[in-house]
């Protein structure tokens, strides 16, 4: 089974073919997709498109994009949607992005660090975007070491930064960036433990190659697990198998008897 672990599907790219996106995905093999919200408003979305597609769960969060414009309620209303649906079963997207610089940087951080706080009450994984941020992110696991676990997402920073996650029990993701021919984490990516690896699309961003330059979709994440393997030396088959595992435990799912279908777990780890 393949795992989708990060897709935007409430994007408005899909606005046209949401649910034949999500048979495709399906179709491929993608057993279950985490669609990831950006803002209180999309993780709404989120949830209701959860409740529509038992193959897809869910996040709420805000994106250090949505930084600016976040109020002062907002990570109020996360809590309270996460409370309210098991199947949202993460804190994000949050993070920080100094290339970008959509919103002053001491607000992104604070927004960061609401997150952690959050994700360290309710028991859920954080998903975490960080780009040219590696100094601050790094300062920001290790402040909630042992109190917030997450993953740092389409990986491209430095090997400091990964050793840092590591070292404090993250997961790590990739995404079609490793099938571009200028793709340069190669190092990164061979020291990720196997048991810490998970694959994503990032859909409707960064689509692999041979679809480089068209909208992304999750039924593409065969082609990031065909890449990974190629980096890392190992089958295809193998790559699939422990990052499906990996991500089933980051989210606190297990698998259903159904093929295809996954269930929400109590044993999230």
């Amino acid at each position: 089974m393949l795992f989708e672990s990060h897709c935007h599907l409430t994007d408005r790219r899909f606005d046209a073919d949401r649910v034949e996106t999500i048979e495709r995905a399906h179709a491929a093999g993608v057993g279950a997709i985490v669609s990831i919200a950006s803002s209180v408003a999309d993780a709404e979305r989120v949830a209701e498109l959860t409740r529509a597609h038992r193959q897809v769960w869910g996040t709420a969060g805000v994106h250090p994009h949505e930084a600016a414009r976040a109020g002062p309620d907002d990570v109020r209303r996360v809590g309270e949607l996460l409370n309210a649906s098991s199947r949202l079963v993460a804190v994000g997207e949050t993070g920080l992005d100094y290339h970008y610089d959509f919103c002053p940087r001491d607000r992104q951080r604070d927004l960061f660090r609401a997150h952690a706080r959050l994700a360290a009450e309710t028991g859920l994984p954080l998903v975490v975007h960080s780009r040219s941020a590696d100094d601050d992110t790094r300062a920001l696991i290790d402040e909630f070491r042992g109190a917030a676990r997450g993953v740092l997402h389409c990986f491209t920073g430095g090997m400091r930064l990964l050793e840092e996650a590591l070292d404090a029990g993250w997961h790590i993701s990739f995404t079609g960036l490793v099938t571009f021919r200028n793709f340069d984490g190669q190092e990164a990516l061979r020291a990720v433990p196997s048991d810490r690896l998970m694959i994503e699309t990032d859909s409707p961003y960064l689509a692999p190659v041979p679809h480089r330059g068209r909208r992304n979709e999750p039924a593409w994440v065969a082609r990031v697990r065909d890449g990974v393997a190629d980096v890392r030396g190992e089958s295809p088959e193998e790559v699939e198998r422990y990052t499906a595992r990996n991500a089933l435990r980051f989210f606190g799912l297990q698998p259903a008897q159904a093929e295809g279908r996954v269930e929400h777990s109590s044993a999230a780890q």
